[in-house]
């Protein structure tokens, strides 16, 4: 294990507070996992032009940065290792860095995707935990990046990794850090105290996937929703009792999509599956599932939707890539907007605003309407391809591209 340190890194010693501002992103999708950024938290107007403030190199992979107490938090590799950077916001300094020994070779199939990370680490209680592509599931101490417990799970798992690497995101809950561990036909959902690493329990049913998973309350009780290797399920969180299940399975086994909760329905998806809303409802104690409404005509591949009241955004698969809107109500497209877009986009909202970050590195800000696509601003704010989502700033944004961070502002 290596360990950087700086002058910044006084500035972390001071223990983390449990509680964050509304301009902290502390994991996937952010706050509530659902890709919406408050008004306060992201500029009120944006300009034609932004300004790069500072650039650092910090290596390769597709995991997003995060946002807390001022802090970056980004999980790159670099020559075969994994490493979990602090970075200080203002200055684009490294404050500390770790880094653990991580071999890993690529599916053939996924060789441009390279090697990792995938998943998004998760702050909570003054902790950060990362996934690796690889699957080695670490609990750090946020302030000074100190390990506290870490698991490589090859004692329980004949692999560690779906086939093309660990990509889902861990989320916490009461006290629970939930992931989904092994591989490909051998898995678990599996929820560790977030202090001790200890399991409280497993659910032992399906391989993971590529998606990550989510916590809601449906029908009064609280539970555990995500996309496994070949189905849709959800178990309880507290006990990770399954709850119901839907056959659910795409080509090579890439159920990737987050769910996104509206009301009382799920929206879900998968490459070629087109895009429903499933109620989960329980009578007597059992569970049932019904299909409120599907759409054949987009689909979500590696992108994951956004709501804004009862219109649905997001990035469908089709004519090889092409932003669109759904009523939420009907499933009824709304718009859709030009093809051939690209392989796939980030997507958040902040209030009336969409913001899109493509693969290509192209920024784009949008109307959040359903009358068409209305792009409002577009920036080029990459050289090198750009698969982890924005992170948005009141005066700006960061942005990860294949090697490098970089933070822009709006003046």
């Amino acid at each position: 294990m290596t360990w950087r340190r700086s002058k910044w890194t006084l500035l972390f010693i001071v223990p983390f507070l449990s509680v964050l501002s509304a301009d902290d992103w502390p994991q996937w999708r952010g706050p509530n996992r659902d890709g919406a950024v408050s008004r306060s938290a992201a500029p009120a107007s944006w300009p034609e032009q932004l300004k790069p403030r500072w650039k650092v190199t910090i290596g390769e992979g597709h995991s997003s940065p995060i946002l807390v107490n001022k802090s970056i938090y980004v999980f790159t590799r670099q020559q075969g290792r994994e490493f979990l950077s602090a970075i200080d916001l203002e200055s684009g300094k490294i404050v500390w860095q770790q880094s653990y020994s991580a071999p890993y070779t690529m599916n053939p199939a996924a060789v441009s995707h390279g090697e990792g990370p995938k998943s998004t680490p998760v702050f909570a209680g003054g902790r950060l935990y990362t996934f690796g592509i690889s699957g080695i599931l670490t609990c750090w101490d946020a302030g000074t990046g100190k390990v506290e417990w870490r698991k490589e799970l090859t004692s329980q798992h004949s692999g560690t990794s779906p086939d093309y690497g660990s990509a889902m995101s861990p989320v916490v809950d009461s006290g629970m850090l939930i992931a989904h561990v092994g591989g490909h036909d051998n898995g678990a959902l599996t929820a560790f105290d977030a202090a001790s690493g200890d399991v409280k329990w497993r659910w032992t049913g399906d391989g993971p996937a590529y998606a990550s998973p989510i916590v809601v309350e449906l029908g009064g009780v609280r539970q555990v929703v995500t996309e496994t290797q070949s189905n849709m399920l959800s178990v309880a969180s507290g006990t990770g009792q399954l709850l119901w299940k839907i056959p659910f399975t795409t080509e090579y086994d890439q159920n990737i999509p987050t769910p996104l909760v509206y009301h009382d329905e799920l929206i879900v998806s998968g490459i070629s599956k087109g895009i429903m809303a499933i109620r989960a409802t329980q009578n007597a104690g059992k569970w049932s599932t019904e299909t409120v409404w599907r759409n054949t005509d987009i689909a979500l591949y590696m992108s994951s939707p956004v709501a804004s009241g009862d219109l649905l955004f997001g990035f469908s698969q089709y004519k090889k890539g092409q932003f669109f809107c759904l009523d939420l109500h009907t499933g009824a497209t709304r718009w859709t907007g030009p093809p051939r877009q690209g392989d796939n986009a980030a997507a958040l909202i902040s209030g009336e605003n969409l913001v899109f970050l493509k693969d290509d590195a192209e920024l784009i800000v949008a109307k959040a309407t359903g009358q068409g696509f209305e792009p409002l601003h577009t920036y080029s704010v990459a050289q090198s391809p750009t698969w982890a989502h924005p992170l948005i700033l009141r005066d700006g944004v960061v942005i990860k591209d294949t090697t490098t961070l970089a933070r822009w502002s709006i003046n």
